[in-house]
């Protein structure tokens, strides 16, 4: 991996926590992801499976955490298995992880290879009453595709079909919307490098620069930097192309006049950042544009300072509508006349502001967390209004990344530059 090494303390406390949830006499087990395959021989590459990460910092395909904490042998309370390695594997793929750079990577000492799991769970299953098996349970998606986790899930459920099976993701979701110590650094982390790609196109952009061309300046500064690269798939759209929530084309020609909504930032260690800016191509904003963008950033700044302790996440983008539909109103885009006829469920102000104002950040950009749940100290999110005009070729969105703390929300893009005159001074600097 590029990322420096993580202190097993993280994994170490991050189990713990786990354990404590865990019904009495109860196995848990969390699977390694696939290595997604493409076509002929290629693959997609690795990324590890979230919840095997946060409990045990492995960066590695086949890899399996066994977790009983009432197994009469100390030993067996806590196992990791992974991929035995041999001379042809480290020639061919590079070595993998011996058993004590398991160990001192996850801090458990327990660790066995792969291949003797299936004779090794024989020998505890029976003592166990429960079995906890994880699955990637997620409201914005369902997943067709069987994955690892899956197979895995349903062999071992038809082996032992008379253990009481329960779901490991509801327990994950409850200690992974809570950030430690480490894991705010970790998201500090990808944040500053962001910050580092954002800053090396303000003297780059300018008309005739094609969106791939900036999507390329973001990836070297990200890799130099010891990340893997994009936290999620870069949104760059100049122009009417902003109006595309999702747009990632990023294959046209940024023009004169236009603004660039840029949806780009860094992971580190597998943990994300997420950021937005806008910036003028020509390197100043028109008198319209700035309107825009300034109503934007107003509503951006009340939003953040709603981001505390005992708020709720649907009261919270109640309040932020309201915000919203007055901008809209002052900039010409909405009528009182539309507000008092607007449908209850899908508000007036829908229309150019059609998305959330938050959602988790962590291991995985749009992460885990109930969001009726009230805030509390340690929770993570995105603040990211918006106004999209396609009429008027102009998307404007500004997100920054906010830590809940009992103290108030702390913005750990702060350094980032994101006042209008600001970057039109650095981009004409």
């Amino acid at each position: 991996m590029k990322y420096s090494a993580i202190d097993s303390k993280l994994f170490i406390e991050n189990r713990k926590r786990f354990i404590a949830n865990l019904k009495p006499n109860s196995i848990a087990l969390f699977v390694s992801n696939d290595i997604l395959p493409t076509n002929a021989d290629g693959s997609m590459g690795f990324v590890q499976n979230s919840d095997l990460f946060y409990l045990t910092g492995v960066d590695q395909e086949e890899t399996i955490l066994l977790i009983y904490p009432d197994a009469k042998n100390e030993a067996h309370r806590e196992i990791l298995f992974v991929r035995e390695t041999n001379e042809t594997i480290a020639i061919w793929e590079g070595a993998k992880l011996t058993k004590e750079q398991a160990t001192a990577t996850s801090g458990i000492k327990t660790v066995m290879w792969k291949e003797g799991f299936d004779g090794f769970l024989k020998t505890v299953v029976f003592q166990a009453e429960n079995i906890y098996l994880n699955s990637n349970e997620h409201t914005r998606r369902y997943i067709d595709t069987e994955t690892a986790e899956m197979r895995f899930n349903k062999n071992l459920m038809a082996k032992f079909p008379l253990h009481k099976i329960e779901r490991a993701a509801p327990i994950m979701h409850n200690l992974r919307a809570i950030k430690s110590k480490y894991e705010i650094d970790l998201i500090q982390q990808a944040c500053n490098i962001t910050e580092k790609g954002f800053r090396r196109l303000l003297d780059f952009v300018k008309p005739g620069v094609a969106e791939y061309e900036i999507e390329a300046e973001l990836i070297h500064e990200f890799v130099r930097n010891r990340s893997r690269g994009f936290a999620y798939g870069p949104i760059i759209a100049s122009g009417a192309n902003a109006c595309v929530l999702h747009y990632v084309e990023n294959n046209k020609e940024c023009k004169a006049g236009d603004v660039i909504l840029l949806d780009v930032a860094a992971e580190y260690a597998n943990y994300a950042s997420d950021l937005t800016r806008c910036l003028p191509v020509s390197g100043k904003f028109t008198a319209r544009q700035k309107q825009v963008y300034n109503a934007v950033l107003k509503v951006m700044k009340a939003a953040t300072n709603m981001l505390t302790v005992g708020n709720t996440i649907p009261e919270y983008h109640k309040a932020v509508g309201s915000l919203m539909e007055k901008e809209l109103v002052d900039l010409g885009l909405l009528t009182m006349d539309d507000i008092k006829k607007q449908n209850p469920d899908w508000p007036a102000y829908k229309k150019y502001f059609m998305h959330g104002t938050s959602h988790f950040l962590g291991i995985d950009v749009h992460d885990v967390g109930d969001f009726n749940r009230p805030l509390e100290d340690g929770m993570v999110f995105t603040c990211e209004p918006g106004i999209y005009i396609p009429q008027e070729n102009l998307g404007i969105r500004l997100e920054n990344d906010i830590l809940v703390t009992k103290n108030g929300p702390v913005d750990l893009m702060k350094n980032i530059p994101i006042e209008a005159d600001e970057i039109e001074a650095l981009m004409n600097k």
